[in-house]
């Protein structure tokens, strides 16, 4: 077994031990000890030791009503700070004699490498700058940690920083210790939980934090290193007006499902970024005011600013109150519906050009190293966030548009739109975006859900263009609901174009997705209204709901072949939009390595993809890790354009369809058709109780039903929190059998060695066996399921069993994650703290459910903060 590295072991130790300190003032030692017995007796239990198993549950046992809470904050706490010390030895520094991470260099290692494969240099430099790379962050499921702990998180990061220096006196590093004995103990104060869900609004303020406080300096830096590399491989640099990555959100626009995200709060959003993009810039301004008191000017400079004795300071000045003018605008319109004044910024050009005309008067004048400093970076974030900082998307249901035009044509006496077949609406559609005339009668008084529906049409069509990123359509079908859209916006008063993208989601719809594109683009007229790429969505998390992850990803794969072949014969460019999740039954997992096992030709320079809940804290929280993802994205994308993987032998796919068949048959035996499952599962995990954790602003359920009406999100989550991970895994174990019993494991491993999307989906299944805990879902069951659901739960978990033989079979391994001893030692180390907290909620639920009113009890909060904590534990929530 591979051993934790020192340093991350030491400051595990180190902020366990602060941890400590905090509990022991406020509850005392005796309660401290029944922490450390517990501690001592799960790691005991987990190495096979009766002895341990026995104090662990003895000390478990023992435990009053009015412990539980704080004992399982105890355990929640010490996950989360075990989270910051990983996450900061990511990046944290390297002494002489160690490696650089994996990371470092990874696009000037990959730049060497496609020279060696025939490219030319101007070639590959055009390419790096026509990367368009754009991450959509999204709220669902939000994060579990409050953002006033995840403050106080980068802050104990970043007094491990400062800790991290080998010539630190006994004063300075007693100094960095007692500010991180006091965060620590901030964070043990403060309670995790919100006491209410938090509005769309405070969502987005959420997302604008992450930029604010990390992307902010990360993306210049990411492309600052981009230029480098470009410089140091081909002599060429990145030109100033591009930008290979670009973010945009769907935190106020999102109300697929979500009552809560109305037309007003995406207008106030989308005002709210333009403050925050103001406010952020005049920082920036007001840094370079102070850096640019240089005389020598290029002649328009000079012009530019009347011949001002220090030009550049002249320049940015008048740009400095057209922030503040913009941002106090955008601070009174929030409340007031009020016209822009005329020296409110509206054209990013307006931005970016006399930034440019600073740089370029620098450069001309011999000052190239100053131009090249915090000019520079600052010309980079205008090109990628702008005034409007993130491109809004707007999401909603199609049947919400169908809904909205049913009642249209009905008032107007023509009929149904929601019986009418497919070929009916589109000539309705077509007729109706041909015609001049309004659809609507000034006199039409719509339902509060039609009027919504057009309200939102008509924020979309009265902002700025740049502010919004796509019309995103949910459980689209058909070409139809493509028109709907457009025909609603055009009704709107839209006179621009807009991206209205569909997004397939089920198993039936991602084998339509080709046809439905392939109809819409042969529309007459389509063609006309669609500028730039077609773009589709492709929904990861619905598809493995209604599927499973076997059958589900054989189809997202085959769907999006079908969308390149379509694309290309109709010469249209296509952009793949990839709704993926944190976790592995949501499509998650490693980004490079996904984006490295898409379809050959399905990335071509684009790649558009969302970033859910927590993941964005994992992966953006913090600047230097946030420059590492930031990095992988750009030199996996362009690896994936150059360097496409192979086009997947016809007997592969020929297995992969039998896999698929015989994944998706077993998911749905058990999942719809088994039934007992609905009831063991509401029993058997807390699935029920998740709806009371204020996670996100939406509800967990899109309506009242059962699985079928879950969000994918507390599907996976519920399953979690159990350590059964069911939606991960469950078909690969027959589908896999099968393959083996078939006398195909040499298949296999070949499609393994040397398929990329296959062996990216065998090594996610992995890591999701390896967390996955049958005798820890055995405990659940035990305590919270009645005797004739129990062999339901057996049947299961011995399903899991016969996953993980059939893994470790094609693998060749004595045991999951053999290849990989450091994870595997990270694993053990949080079963510590996470089997307590386990068997703590077991009894918790087991309490809650036998109250009258759970939701007041303190039992309640204790409830909730194990779900938070063996979410940190295990770095997943939905």
């Amino acid at each position: 077994m591979a051993k934790i590295d020192a340093r991350l072991r030491e400051n595990v130790h180190l902020l366990g031990e602060l941890l400590g300190n905090a509990i022991r003032e406020q509850h005392g030692d005796a309660f401290f000890d029944k922490i450390e017995r517990i501690r001592k007796g799960a790691k005991g239990a987990r190495r096979g030791s009766a002895d341990g198993a026995r104090l662990l549950q003895e000390t478990l046992d023992g435990l009053g009503d009015d412990e539980m809470l704080p004992m399982t904050r105890a355990f929640s706490q010490f996950l989360n700070l075990a989270n910051i010390a990983e996450q900061y030895h990511q990046v944290r520094r390297r002494r002489p004699d160690e490696p650089a991470p994996s990371e470092a260099g990874a696009l000037d290692g990959l730049l060497e490498r496609l020279k060696g494969e025939g490219f030319g240099q101007e070639f590959l430099a055009r390419q790096v700058g026509r990367l368009d790379i754009e991450l959509v962050l999204t709220a669902h499921p939000t994060e579990v940690s409050r953002r006033t702990l995840i403050q106080k998180y980068d802050a104990i990061a970043a007094q491990l920083a400062a800790r991290d220096h080998t010539d630190l006196g006994q004063g300075e590093l007693a100094k960095i210790e007692l500010r991180l004995q006091r965060l620590v103990a901030e964070a043990w104060h403060t309670e995790e939980i919100r006491r209410s869900r938090p509005t769309p609004v405070e969502e987005a303020k959420w997302g604008f934090a992450v930029i604010e406080n990390s992307l902010w300096q990360a993306l210049p830096n990411v492309l600052r290193q981009t230029d480098q590399a470009l410089k140091r491989s081909t002599s060429l640099h990145l030109p100033l007006d591009v930008a290979p990555i670009r973010f945009a959100s769907w935190m106020g626009g999102d109300r697929d499902g979500n009552p809560n995200v109305t037309a007003k709060v995406t207008r106030e959003v989308l005002l709210l970024a333009r403050w925050v993009a103001a406010d952020l810039f005049l920082r920036d301004i007001d840094g370079l005011i102070t850096a640019l008191s240089m005389q020598t000017a290029s002649d328009e400079l000079l012009s530019r600013s009347g011949q001002s004795a220090e030009p550049y300071r002249a320049l940015l000045k008048i740009l400095r109150e057209r922030l503040q003018a913009t941002r106090d605008w955008a601070s009174v319109a929030i409340e007031h519906d009020l016209s822009a004044p005329a020296d409110v910024l509206l054209d990013n050009r307006d931005l970016c050009e006399p930034l440019e005309l600073c740089y370029h008067s620098l450069h001309a004048c011999g000052m190239g190293m100053i131009a090249d400093g915090d000019l520079l970076d600052t010309l980079r974030r205008a090109t990628a966030f702008g005034l409007f900082l993130v491109r809004l998307d707007v999401r909603q249901d199609s049947s919400r548009h169908v809904a909205a035009l049913a009642e249209i044509t009905d008032y107007l006496g023509i009929g149904h739109y929601d019986q009418w077949d497919e070929q009916q609406r589109l000539d309705f559609l077509q007729s109706e975006l041909n015609n001049r005339r309004p659809l609507l009668p000034p006199n039409f008084q719509p339902s509060a859900e039609t009027a919504e529906v057009l309200d939102t049409c008509r924020v979309v069509a009265q902002a700025p263009g740049d502010s919004l990123g796509s019309y995103v359509i949910s459980m689209a079908k058909d070409a139809s609901d493509v028109l709907a859209v457009q025909l609603l916006l055009k009704e709107a008063g839209l006179q621009r174009p807009m991206r209205v993208v569909p997004l397939f989601e089920t198993l039936a719809d991602l084998d339509n997705a080709g046809p439905a594109i392939d109809k819409l683009l042969g529309l007459p007229g389509y063609r006309q209204r669609l500028h730039g790429p077609q773009e589709v969505m492709i929904g990861y998390s619905d598809s493995a709901k209604d599927a499973g992850t076997t059958a589900a990803a054989w189809a997202q794969y085959r769907a999006q072949e079908s969308l390149v072949e379509i694309c290309r014969e109709h010469q249209v460019e296509l952009l793949l939009f990839h709704g993926r999740g944190g976790t592995v039954g949501r499509g998650g997992g490693p980004a490079h390595a996904a984006i490295l096992s898409q379809p050959p030709g399905s990335v071509a320079g684009r790649f558009r993809t969302t970033e859910q809940g927590e993941m964005i804290r994992f992966k953006f929280g913090l600047p230097d890790i946030a420059e590492q993802n930031l990095s992988l994205y750009l030199a996996a994308v362009l690896e994936a354009t150059l360097l496409p993987p192979p086009m997947p032998e016809p007997d592969w796919r020929e297995t992969m369809e039998k896999l698929a068949a015989d994944g998706v048959s077993t998911y749905r035996s058990v999942v719809r058709d088994h039934p007992q499952f609905v009831e063991y599962f509401r029993q058997a995990t807390p699935e029920q109780e998740l709806g009371r954790l204020p996670l996100g602003s939406r509800p967990s359920k899109r309506r009242e039903g059962g699985v079928e009406s879950l969000r994918a999100i507390p599907w996976i989550f519920a399953w979690t929190q159990t350590r059964l991970m069911l939606p991960a895994w469950l078909g690969w174990e027959q589908a896999l059998r099968g393959a083996l019993e078939r006398g195909e494991r040499e298949r296999l491993k070949t499609m393994r060695e040397h398929w990329p999307f296959f062996s990216t989906r065998i090594d996610m299944l992995e890591m999701v066996l390896a967390k996955a805990d049958a005798e820890i879902a055995e405990r659940y069951d035990a305590r919270l399921v009645s005797a004739e659901l129990l062999p339901l739960g057996c049947d299961l978990r011995d399903r899991l069993s016969q996953a993980v033989a059939a893994v470790l079979e094609l693998t060749g391994q004595s045991v999951l994650l053999a290849h990989n001893p450091t994870s595997l030692e990270a694993f053990s180390l949080r079963n510590t703290y996470l089997d307590p907290l386990h068997l703590m909620q077991t009894e918790l639920l087991a309490r809650s459910r036998q109250q009258q009113s759970p939701a007041e009890s303190p039992l309640e909060q204790a409830l909730l903060v194990s779900v938070a904590g063996i979410a940190a534990g295990l770095r997943n929530t939905g």
